[in-house]
């Protein structure tokens, strides 16, 4: 699939180990030294694990230096019978996806260089996102939503809004895997009206996004001690997009041109 550009910016996949070695490096500049905890690839200054192997790698680039702002990997699951050898599978139950009759496409590793602010470094990923799902029909995205740090709650309105809004719908929802995890129905208030500003400020952008465009998450957060983030598995079913969003994000990854609203 050709490069896409946008502004200021471009998005590719990456064709080099030279460029795999610069994702990586951003990666771990996102996940790991911006943060107190440590993870294994922390001395070297990369981000790495045996997926990254199977996985096609998507660059966002500041076109006129070449400056990586954002990457993530996508890894193809043919239909849900594939669901076993997705990064997530290591943290939830997805069995009930394993009757999904459609293509997956698993987006993981996503992160934006913490030292940039513009919105359309996001709206750029999601471009080049549309134009990979109309390219290969896919039917289903999934991942990891993170939120940083392993305190849940710290994220108990965002963590309620979820539970009451969002929740996966039961053929597909996720069981738990992970040793650790915190269910929603569990959390301190749990059954308390969503405080919906104070939720919407504690999402993180790219969840926020999903969301919008129709997105679920499972019942409840895991957490990671080895990157010191909890994270909801998050599901969007491209034929659930409101038909007036998915034209406009099919028009900006046609033309490269308008912008994609990335939060309600």
């Amino acid at each position: 699939m050709p490069s896409l550009s946008m502004g200021r910016y471009r998005a590719r996949f990456g064709t080099s180990a030279q460029d795999i070695d610069t994702a990586r490096r951003l990666r771990h500049a996102a996940f790991i030294a911006a943060r107190s905890g440590g993870a294994e690839g922390a001395a070297a200054g990369r981000d790495g694990d045996a997926l990254d192997s199977r996985c096609r790698h998507v660059l966002v680039e500041e076109a006129a230096t070449g400056a990586l702002v954002c990457c993530f990997r996508v890894l193809d699951l043919p239909r849900g019978t594939a669901i076993g050898s997705s990064y997530s599978a290591q943290f939830y139950d997805l069995s009930r996806l394993g009757a999904y009759p459609g293509r997956i496409l698993e987006i993981g590793r996503f992160c934006i260089d913490p030292a940039r602010t513009d919105p359309d470094i996001l709206r750029m990923a999601w471009a080049f996102l549309t134009r990979l799902v109309d390219a290969q029909g896919i039917e289903l995205l999934i991942g990891c939503s993170s939120f940083e740090g392993t305190d849940p709650a710290r994220y108990a309105a965002a963590f309620g809004l979820l539970r009451a809004r969002h929740l996966a719908p039961p053929r597909w929802r996720p069981a738990g895997r992970a040793p650790e995890r915190v269910r929603f129905d569990a959390l301190p208030g749990a059954d308390d009206p969503p405080d919906t500003r104070r939720a919407l400020r504690e999402l993180p952008p790219l969840l926020r996004s999903y969301l919008t465009l129709g997105g679920w998450v499972s019942d409840h957060a895991v957490i990671d001690r080895q990157l010191d983030t909890l994270h909801v598995f998050t599901g969007l079913e491209i034929r659930a997009i409101p038909p007036a969003r998915a034209r406009l994000m099919r028009a900006v990854a046609r033309s490269g041109r308008a912008v994609v609203p990335v939060s309600p």
